[in-house]
């Protein structure tokens, strides 16, 4: 089992920027896929970003060249780093493991999620 504890979010204008942590425990990250989604308000999780064990990455188009994602394995943690933050990337974030390796970008390839942390971005 991995348990997953995000933390980082919070209220922020647009143009701001704010870095995520997905901290875990019960096994070691360093073996799984991982990824961040999120989900706004009367909308479906939506993929944000993904990175494989190996360290390959995967972006929505929506954040690329905004949001940069990272793992440190020697801290079990995930990151989340966006810049240039707009309206439309308010959400709950979501912190996610896949026991496969791959930096997949489909929700139901995770095994394993975090309960969110809100990022609000003010106009």
């Amino acid at each position: 089992q991995v348990q997953l504890v995000e933390s980082g979010g919070g209220l922020v204008q647009a143009g701001d920027s704010l870095r995520l942590s997905c901290a875990a425990s019960g096994r070691a990250l360093s073996t799984y896929g991982m990824a961040w989604f999120r989900q706004a308000p009367g909308k479906e999780r939506e993929f944000v970003a993904a990175v494989s064990r190996f360290g390959g990455t995967a972006y929505a188009d929506s954040v690329k060249a905004r949001f940069t994602i990272s793992r440190d394995n020697a801290k079990n943690t995930l990151y989340l780093q966006m810049n240039s933050l707009k309206p439309e990337d308010t959400g709950v974030y979501y912190c996610a493991a896949a026991r496969q390796a791959i930096a997949a970008s489909l929700k139901s390839e995770y095994n394993y999620w975090g309960q969110g942390t809100q990022v609000t971005v003010s106009s």
